[in-house]
């Protein structure tokens, strides 16, 4: 069961874009499918990508996270939407 996407303020999304122009690894803590648990992960941000109308974020690893599920990047709180 798939939540709607809430698309992420776009300040916000202007400091992922920096982290994964500087190759920087970072600190990721995340919802997970059900939303309600989370988790955590360490990596380098590699690309976006939108598929079926959501945002993800694309790690090194593989690793796909949608935008809308994150908690914290580097410790920093994802804000309200635009």
């Amino acid at each position: 069961m798939n939540a709607p996407y809430i698309p992420i303020n776009c300040s916000y999304y202007d400091e992922l874009e920096a982290f994964a122009t500087l190759r920087q690894e970072v600190s990721i803590v995340y919802r997970t499918q059900g939303g309600e648990e989370q988790a955590e992960i360490r990596g380098v941000i590699q690309t976006f990508e939108i598929r079926d109308k959501v945002e993800y974020l694309k790690l090194r690893s593989g690793q796909a996270i949608r935008l809308d599920w994150l908690i914290t990047v580097e410790g920093k709180t994802l804000p309200l939407a635009c």
